[in-house]
C-alpha cells in the first residue's frame, strides 16, 4: 500500500453501507462501490451520498463515501481512486474536480474491471468514463439564459453580465453551464469548449469562485471594481450567487442586479422565494447517485454496462427552471413547488 493511499484510507471521509437484514457471510460477498465526491460539506454532495447509501442498503451493497477538502482537490480524488482499486471495489461513481487530469487514474481503475460512472460532471473526453448521469448542464444554464433575457427584455441589449465560474481548469460542468447561459441570452460563445473567448461587449468579466459563498463574494467585489455597471450575475451554483448577493447588497446594488443561478438546493430555492436569485435551474443529485449505485449492482450481477439517453452521450437525470417570475416560453416551477423536491 502507498503512503497516498494509506493516507487517503485514514484522512478522507469514508463510510460503509451494509443492508441491514444481510448475514455477516452475505454482506462480506455484497460488492463494494466508492463514491467519490469534489467536497463533503456543498449539500450538493451531503445528498448525493444520502442517496447513494440509501440505495446501497436498499439494494444490498456496500458503500465507501471519498471526498476532497475544496472543491478542486484532485489529489485526494486521485488517492482515492487509488484506494477503491486496492479495496476491490466493483465501481466508483465520482463528480470529478478536474475532469481531465483525473482521466489517467480513471483508467487505471477501469483497467483492473471497475465500472466507473462519472456523476454530475461529465469527464474529458466523454468516453474516459464508462457512463455518466448528470444533469445536461448545458440546458440547465440555457434556461436561466433564457429566462433573463426575457425578463430584462429590451434592456437585454444593454446588459452588463457579471459570470461567476467555478475554477481556472475549467471542467466540463463549468464549461458548458457558463456556455449555455451565453446561448440561452443570445451571446455568440465563439468555441463553445472554452469560457472567456467571446468578444460580446455585455460581458463584463469572468470570475472564479471555488463553488462556494466566500468566492462568489470575492468574485463579485472583484467584478464590480472592473464595471460598476453590471445588473446580471450568472453564478456556477447557489452557494456562489449567495456570496454574489452580499457583495452586491454592500455595494448597494442588490434591488437593481439580477441574479441567476443553477443548483435546487433548499437554501437556493429559499433564495430564490427571498428575492435574492432571480430564477436557478434544479438538477437531482439523489436521483444521480442512487442509478449510479443500481448500475454498479447491475455490472456486478451480470456484467451489463448502462446505456445513455436517446439522443445523448449520457444519461440524462432531469433539470427544471425555479422562478417566481415566470416568462412567456420559458415553462418553470414556482419556489413553493420547488421547495417539494429540492435537497440540502
Amino acid at each position: 500500500m502507498t503512503f497516498r493511499t494509506l493516507w487517503a484510507t485514514t484522512a478522507l471521509a469514508i463510510t460503509a453501507g451494509f443492508l441491514g437484514a444481510a448475514s455477516p457471510a452475505a454482506a462480506q460477498d455484497a460488492p463494494l462501490v466508492c463514491l467519490i465526491t469534489k467536497t463533503d460539506t456543498n449539500p450538493f454532495f451531503v445528498k448525493m451520498k444520502e442517496g447513494a447509501q440509501a440505495k446501497a442498503d436498499e439494494i444490498g451493497v456496500k458503500l465507501q463515501t471519498y471526498a476532497g477538502k475544496i472543491d478542486g482537490d484532485t489529489e485526494s480524488q486521485v488517492a482515492a481512486i487509488e484506494s477503491c482499486i486496492a479495496g476491490g471495489a466493483k465501481g466508483i461513481l465520482i463528480t470529478a474536480s478536474d475532469t481531465k487530469a483525473i482521466v489517467p487514474s480513471v483508467q487505471q481503475a477501469r483497467d483492473a474491471g471497475i465500472l466507473v460512472i462519472a456523476l454530475d460532471t461529465s469527464l474529458e473526453p466523454i468516453n474516459s468514463a464508462d457512463a455518466t448521469f448528470a444533469t445536461d448542464n448545458f440546458a440547465a444554464g440555457e434556461l436561466i439564459g433564457q429566462w433573463a433575457k426575457a425578463q430584462l427584455g429590451d434592456k437585454a441589449a444593454e446588459a452588463k453580465i457579471a459570470f461567476l465560474d467555478l475554477i481556472p481548469a475549467q471542467p466540463s460542468v463549468d464549461v458548458l453551464r457558463d456556455q449555455g447561459f451565453m446561448k440561452g441570452f443570445g451571446i455568440d460563445t465563439k468555441n463553445v469548449a472554452v469560457i472567456g473567448d467571446e468578444d460580446d461587449a455585455r460581458i463584463a468579466g469572468h470570475d472564479i469562485t471555488n463553488g462556494n459563498e466566500e468566492g462568489g463574494r470575492t468574485a463579485m467585489e472583484n467584478l464590480l471594481q472592473k464595471e460598476p455597471g453590471i445588473n446580471v450575475v450568472y453564478t456556477i451554483n447557489e452557494p456562489a450567487a449567495a456570496g454574489a448577493f452580499e457583495a452586491l447588497k454592500a455595494a448597494g446594488r442588490d434591488k437593481d442586479t439580477l441574479i441567476v443561478s443553477i443548483d435546487g438546493g433548499c437554501p437556493g430555492i429559499a433564495n430564490v422565494k427571498d428575492g435574492v436569485i432571480g430564477a436557478t435551474s434544479m438538477q437531482y443529485p439523489l436521483k444521480m447517485a442512487a442509478l449510479g449505485v443500481e448500475a454498479v449492482k447491475a455490472f456486478a450481477d451480470s456484467g451489463k454496462k448502462p446505456e445513455t439517453t436517446s439522443g445523448l452521450d449520457f444519461t440524462n437525470t432531469g433539470v427544471d427552471l425555479v422562478t417566481d417570475k415566470p416568462v412567456d416560453g420559458v415553462t418553470s416551477m414556482t419556489s413553493e413547488e420547488a421547495a417539494k423536491a429540492c435537497w440540502g
